[in-house]
Formats: structure tokens, C-alpha cells, sequence
């Protein structure tokens, strides 16, 4: 199975500089779209680690998009195109000085 990490764009505007609206489904098997809004046009990064801290993927990496909201899909897998185990993942979007962290509970 490829590794799926598309973003998909529909124009709306959030309140604040970047606003992460969460992941779903949550609890997922084996994709889950990880959404989030943006006021103006920013350059994004967009990591999951697991519960140890430790990066598990890139899905954005200093991105320009622009202002709207944004889907981005999580096929599971690491950056070695792994796929990676059942447990409990974070996602942190950041840019600039502003950051939000969500969680994703993968379950096999």
C-alpha cells in the first residue's frame, strides 16, 4: 500500500492565526484527515510523534497554503513509509509562534 498524504483546500476563514480542528475518525484504521484552519497565508508544519516524543512523520514541512481550511491525510505510516503499531499519536501544527497539538488513537 502507497503512502497517502494529500491536502485538499475549501476556503474558510478561522478566528485566530491557525486553528487545528482535530482529526477524523478518531479512533482510526489505517487513514485518518487531520483538519485545520488558516487566517491568512502561512507557511505550516505539520508533525506526528508517538507518546515518547519521538517524530514519527513529516505530512508538512514550512508549507505555504493559503488562508482557508485545509485536510490532511494520515495513511499511518512513518517517514520510511513504514506502516506504524496501535497506540496513541500526537500532531502538532505550527507557524510561526503559534502552535496546537492534537491526538490520534490508532487502532489494528
Amino acid at each position: 500500500c502507497a503512502a497517502v498524504s494529500a491536502v485538499r483546500e475549501v476556503r474558510t476563514l478561522p478566528t485566530g492565526p491557525l486553528v487545528l480542528r482535530g482529526n477524523q475518525p478518531n479512533p482510526f484504521n489505517p487513514v485518518t484527515t487531520i483538519s485545520f484552519e488558516l487566517a491568512a497565508s502561512l507557511p505550516v508544519t505539520l508533525r506526528v510523534f508517538d507518546v515518547s516524543g519521538r517524530l514519527v512523520r513529516t505530512l508538512a514541512d514550512r508549507r505555504a497554503l493559503a488562508p482557508g481550511r485545509h485536510d490532511v491525510v494520515w495513511a499511518g505510516q512513518d517517514d520510511g513509509g513504514q506502516q506504524v503499531g496501535s497506540g496513541v499519536y500526537f500532531y502538532r501544527l505550527s507557524s510561526g509562534d503559534h502552535s496546537e497539538v492534537g491526538k490520534a488513537l490508532l487502532i489494528k
